[in-house]
């Protein structure tokens, strides 16, 4: 791949070079063609002096000129008018400036009054032949393909979405002459993503290239910067269905766009535009067969404008998305904590890129570390909590017990004290539905931290200003990182076989976008209607959709056969798998919500000190770091006779402790 790269840059070099000499010896054979017609062809010795001495200087200003206005960074073989426009001007400008220097020096009374002029129309001519011989060439039949397609529709755009193009430059040049032959376009073209080159400093028909398709995310960053932040990404088909954006890079750009809130649809050449691109939407939530569910964001602003939030794991896909839909609401300041560097770091430049007026400061801290989270909350006091940090792929944890446990359990329980001692107004734990009835150590540790949030919950029941701890609950988030999506994405890649677990195998699932609305959104209606506490948030995710189903539609999206052009390999459970997910627990009561398309659960709750006592056990065998006994604690701690048990002693406690207090007040009476 280097050596490719470093042969196309070489390549863009020589034609450079080339186009240069070029303009050098045509700024001299047109001056000199000038003098022959101007004097008709009996031109004086003079005058050929005149010419030998001065043509560096015509030479140097033709340098100058043309490199200023851009001459070198246009993609030729695919010019329009307006680059031959611009070209034109540019022989004028070089042409006039190399006769004005001369005048000003005294050199110029062997140049006749009339021969810039020819100079200019000669030079013109040359360079523009030059250089759209190819163009030319290709236009006719072109032409005559525009003048027989349908006529176009009588619809009229009000208002047009800024569009990023992806694809060849020859099948985005013709996506863009259809652009401009709508009488009222609804797409307006800032930026084009190419499928090869590397060079994001040429220009086609006055848009931008901004580099390969993998750059995207750079790219929207650049236009946002110019507030010209795209609304849709154009997939630029070529004729017969070839030449566009190939299988798996195609999923990976519906993936990122969609990651960026991007739209994203495909166009075929000798089409009405607006015909085309609206029946050839293409969007990875279309996986789900279901509506996307989209919450009222106004909620949400109003609980977070102004407030100081702080998010755990904000270098992770939900906490990314989380800093992002965060941003827009205009809080006084967002906290960044992560213990990966160079994830926090993407997200910080992220966030000062694209909302330069919310002040953000990133923190390299793991929620381990007590000392160091207890530290952090004392110097930034935060409003909101948003708790995404976790570890979450079920074979790994299956394998790393103790870790597990450390971060899933021990790191839940450092944040949420460290908000409770510091007067945060609401903590929110990301849970997912693989703590509902675990059998995995990375669902059993989940289910502790719902059971240690819905304690501190319920700890200030009666108390209206004490804080309020949450759990959102969810299932597989579509393209998250370490997920089904980006597996298949890789293996699609090499037209490997797509691996499935067992053919029955079931999850629910929903988009990020869909995630952290239901974060967000649950947060504010908790907070404005006081919701009861102790309660856990679900979001309606329909029914559980097969991953063979998954992973047909992907090959299909990727505009390939299953079973034929890419097979589907079964390679049976892993480690701590279930076949099918449950969004609620045989012991926990389902209860409708004052949300569309939001459920709640009722657990069990298990006794804030019971379940402090249990923790310090855990924490003393993870120190130890003894994987068995950690392990039998974990599972030990979610046995529902455990649960019943440990909440009938702590009432029991209470009732001889109330007793105790009656009787003294009985005998001090």
């Amino acid at each position: 791949m280097p050596r490719i790269l470093n042969y196309q840059r070489y390549s863009r070099r020589v034609r450079r070079t080339a186009n240069q000499l070029f303009d050098a010896v045509a700024i001299v054979a047109s001056l000199a063609i000038a003098l022959l017609l101007r004097m008709s062809g009996a031109v004086p010795a003079s005058m050929w002096e005149g010419l030998a001495w001065s043509a560096p200087v015509f030479i140097a200003v033709g340098f100058l000129v043309f490199n200023a206005t851009g001459i070198y960074r246009r993609v030729w073989r695919l010019a329009s008018l307006p680059d031959a426009l611009l070209l034109m001007g540019a022989a004028a400008l070089a042409v006039t400036l190399s006769v004005g220097l001369l005048s000003v020096s005294g050199n110029a009374t062997w140049l006749p009054l009339s021969v810039p002029v020819i100079h200019w129309f000669v030079l013109s001519a040359t360079m523009t032949a030059a250089r759209l011989w190819r163009r030319v060439a290709s236009e006719l039949p072109r032409r005559a393909r525009a003048a027989s397609a349908a006529p176009r529709g009588a619809a009229t755009i009000v208002s047009q979405q800024r569009a990023l193009l992806v694809g060849r430059p020859e099948d985005v040049e013709v996506l863009l002459r259809q652009i401009e032959q709508e009488e009222s376009p609804a797409y307006l073209p800032v930026g084009i993503l190419d499928l090869d080159s590397h060079d994001a400093t040429l220009r086609l028909r006055g848009v931008p290239i901004l580099g390969m398709v993998d750059a995207i995310d750079h790219a929207v960053d650049t236009l946002t910067a110019r507030d010209e932040r795209p609304s849709v990404v154009i997939i630029a088909e070529g004729r017969n269905g070839g030449g566009g954006l190939p299988g798996a890079r195609r999923v990976q750009l519906v993936n990122a766009a969609q990651a960026l809130h991007l739209s994203v649809r495909s166009a075929t050449p000798d089409a009405s535009v607006r015909q085309s691109l609206d029946a050839e939407s293409i969007d990875l939530a279309d996986l789900l067969e279901r509506p996307a569910t989209d919450l009222d964001a106004a909620v949400a602003a109003r609980a977070i404008e102004g407030k100081r939030v702080l998010v755990t794991g904000a270098g992770g896909t939900i906490g990314r998305e989380l800093t992002r839909q965060i941003a827009a609401m205009r809080p006084s300041d967002i906290v960044l904590v992560d213990c990966g560097e160079y994830n926090l770091y993407l997200v910080e430049m992220e966030l000062r890129e694209n909302y330069p007026q919310v002040p953000c400061t990133a923190v390299l801290c793991s929620i381990r570390q007590r000392q160091h989270v207890m530290a952090v909350f004392e110097q930034y006091m935060p409003d909101y909590v948003f708790h995404a940090a976790a570890l979450k792929h079920v074979p790994l944890v299956e394998l790393n017990v103790c870790a597990g446990i450390m971060t899933n359990v021990i790191g839940t329980r450092n944040v949420a004290d460290a908000a409770l001692r510091f007067g945060a107004r609401a903590f929110v734990q990301v849970s997912t539905d693989k703590a509902v009835n675990p059998v995995s150590v990375m669902g059993a540790t989940k289910r502790l931290g719902e059971l240690y949030v819905q304690a501190m919950d319920l700890q200030g029941a009666g108390r209206p200003d004490s804080p309020r701890f949450m759990t959102v609950r969810f299932g597989n988030v579509l393209g998250s990182s370490g997920s089904l999506i980006p597996l298949f994405q890789r293996q699609l890649a090499r037209r490997a076989p797509l691996t499935v677990t067992h053919p029955e195998i079931t999850r629910f699932f929903m988009t990020v976008h869909e995630a952290v609305q239901l974060v967000l959104h649950s947060t504010a209606r908790t907070m404005e209607r006081n919701v009861q506490r102790g309660r856990i948030v679900v979001l309606d995710m329909g029914e559980p959709i097969r991953i063979l189903d998954i992973a047909r539609r992907m090959i299909k999206l990727a505009g390939l056969v299953p079973d034929r052009d890419v097979p589907i390999h079964i390679v049976g459970l892993r480690p701590g798998e279930k076949l099918y997910e449950e969004l609620f627990d045989a012991r926990e009561q389902r209860l409708p919500s004052a949300i569309e398309g939001v459920f709640e659960a009722e657990p069990i709750p298990v006794p804030l000190p019971a379940l402090q006592a249990q923790f310090t056990r855990l924490a003393e065998a993870v120190g130890e770091h003894d994987q068995d006994l950690a392990r039998a604690l974990l599972f030990e701690l979610l046995d529902p006779d455990r649960i019943v048990a440990a909440k009938a002693a702590d009432e029991h406690a209470g009732a001889v402790v109330r007793s105790l207090h009656g009787n003294r007040e009985g005998a001090a009476a």
